[in-house]
C-alpha cells in the first residue's frame, strides 16, 4: 500500500498525465485492426502538421520535397520523405527541435549501439504516453509498475552515486545489483522473494542466472514477468533462465528516441504500439515514426536493425490486432573478458554516458577488444582534458582487470557496415 502510494505521488509529479493515457491505452488493446490504423493516420497527419509549424528542419525537407502535410491522406505518403539517422538528430539537433512552448520537458542523453551521443528534449506528454505504452505491457502479465522489482542494469560504484540510486531504487520498490561477486548474487536472489518482476539488460539476466544455477541457489519467488530490454534476448539465454527463476525472457522494443516500439505478448509475439509509433520496413531495416516526438519530431528514422514483420493477416492467439515483428536482429548483449571477470558489454557505455550526466563530456567512442584483459577505446574527439576523468571512470567499474588504451581524434566509421560501440573477436 505504502509503496503504492509512492508511485501514485511520483507519477503526480512527474507524469501528470499518464494515468489519461494508460486508460486510453487499455481501451484501444481491444480495438481492430481498423480502428487502430484509422486512429494512427488521424495521429501521424496530426504530428506532420506540428512538425512543419514548430521544426525549422521538418518545414525546410517538406518543403525541399514539396511535401504538405495539410493534404496528407495516405499512410503511404510518408515515402515521399527522406529517411534520416542519428547522425541526422546529431548534426541538426538544434533545428530539429520544436519551438513549441512546452508546459513540462525533461532532458534525454542516449548512445545506443552506435557510440553516438545524442542529447534532445522529451515533452511530458511524450514521457508520460511512453510509459502508458509499456505499463500496458506489464498489464498483459498481472503485474503493476509499483510491485516490487528486480533491477539489473548497469551499475555505478561511486559511492555518493551508489547512495543515491539505492533511495531512488527504495521509492521505487526496486532493488538491483551492484556487483557481480558471489555474495551479491546470492543476496539479490534472496531480495526475489515477494518481486513481482524481474527486468534489465538480458545477456545481465542471463549470466545471473547462470551464477544461480552454477551455486544450487533455490529461489522462493512468485515473478510474474521477466523482461529483457536494451540488447536482443538470444534463445540460448532461455534455459538458463527458465532454470533459475521459472520464466523465459520477454521482449520489449525500443530506445530512448523511437520510443516503445514493440512488447512481447504471453503468446510470444511482439506487438508493435500502433497508437504511438509507425514501422515500416525497406530493404529489411526498420524505420519508425515517433508519432509521440513533438518536442524532438522523428520521422522515419533507421533504427539500424534488420526486422522481420509478420504477415499483414497474421493472428496472434492472443487477441490484439496490433501488427506483429516476428524477429529483430543487430541488438546483441556481449561480454567485456577481463583478466580475471567477465563484464557486461554494455559497462563501457556507462562509463561515457556518465562523463556527459556528471561531467558534461560527450565523447563518441568505439571500443574493441582482441585480447583478453585489454580494451582499445577509439575517440572522435581529440584529447581536451578528458583523459584523466575517463581513466579515473574506468577504474571505478573495472578496477585493474582491464587495461584500456586510449585513441582520441579517430574516424570511428569506416562507411561500409553498421558502427557499433563495442567490437570483440573473443568470448
Amino acid at each position: 500500500m505504502v509503496n503504492k502510494l509512492f508511485y501514485t505521488l511520483g507519477i503526480w509529479k512527474r507524469n501528470p498525465s499518464l494515468s489519461n493515457h494508460l486508460t486510453f491505452l487499455l481501451k484501444s488493446d481491444a480495438w481492430s485492426k481498423e480502428e487502430l490504423l484509422e486512429y494512427q493516420f488521424q495521429k501521424c497527419k496530426e504530428f506532420l502538421e506540428f512538425a512543419y509549424t514548430h521544426s525549422a528542419f521538418y518545414q525546410t525537407t517538406f518543403d525541399d520535397y514539396n511535401f504538405k502535410p495539410s493534404e496528407f491522406k495516405d499512410l503511404k505518403q510518408l515515402k515521399e520523405l527522406p529517411t534520416i539517422s542519428k547522425m541526422t538528430l546529431i548534426r541538426y539537433n538544434r533545428l530539429i527541435h520544436s519551438k513549441y512552448p512546452f508546459k513540462k520537458k525533461f532532458q534525454a542523453l542516449t548512445s545506443g549501439t552506435t557510440g553516438e551521443s545524442l542529447a534532445f528534449h522529451k515533452n511530458e506528454e511524450w514521457d508520460s504516453q511512453n510509459r502508458a505504452a509499456m505499463f500496458r505491457g506489464y498489464s498483459w502479465y498481472g503485474v503493476h509498475p509499483a510491485d516490487k522489482n528486480g533491477y539489473l542494469w548497469g551499475y555505478n560504484i561511486d559511492s555518493k552515486l551508489a547512495l543515491r540510486i539505492k533511495w531512488l531504487d527504495r521509492l521505487q520498490n526496486r532493488f538491483r545489483i551492484f556487483s557481480y561477486c558471489p555474495e551479491e548474487i546470492k543476496n539479490f536472489a534472496k531480495n526475489l522473494k515477494g518481486a513481482k518482476y524481474l527486468h534489465g539488460y538480458s545477456s545481465m539476466i542471463y549470466e545471473v542466472a547462470k551464477l544461480v544455477n552454477r551455486s544450487g541457489l533455490k529461489i522462493d519467488h512468485d515473478l510474474k514477468m521477466i523482461k529483457g530490454t536494451s540488447e536482443m534476448v538470444f534463445d540460448s539465454y532461455q534455459e538458463e533462465v527458465k532454470a533459475a527463476f521459472g520464466l523465459k525472457i520477454l521482449s520489449e522494443y525500443g530506445s530512448a528516441e523511437s520510443g516503445l516500439i514493440a512488447f512481447e505478448c504471453p503468446e510470444g509475439n511482439m506487438h508493435i504500439a500502433t497508437e504511438h509509433v509507425i514501422v515500416e520496413e525497406e530493404d529489411g531495416e526498420i524505420l519508425v515514426t515517433n508519432l509521440l516526438s513533438k518536442s524532438f519530431p522523428i520521422i522515419r528514422y533507421r533504427l539500424g536493425d534488420i526486422i522481420e514483420l509478420a504477415d499483414k493477416n497474421f493472428s496472434c492467439s492472443c487477441g490484439r490486432a496490433h501488427p506483429v515483428i516476428l524477429n529483430i536482429n543487430g541488438r546483441v548483449g556481449v561480454k567485456i573478458i577481463g583478466k580475471t571477470e567477465e563484464f557486461p558489454g554494455r559497462m563501457i557505455y556507462n562509463v561515457i554516458k556518465n562523463l556527459s550526466t556528471e561531467h558534461g563530456i560527450s565523447l563518441n567512442y568505439q571500443a574493441r577488444q582482441h585480447i583478453q584483459g585489454i580494451v582499445d577505446i577509439y575517440i572522435e574527439q581529440t584529447e581536451d582534458g578528458s583523459q584523466y576523468i575517463l581513466e579515473k571512470e574506468l577504474k571505478k567499474y573495472f578496477k585493474n582487470d582491464i587495461d584500456f588504451n586510449l585513441y582520441y581524434g579517430k574516424d570511428l566509421h569506416n562507411m561500409e557496415e553498421k558502427l557499433n560501440d563495442f567490437v570483440t573477436t573473443i568470448g
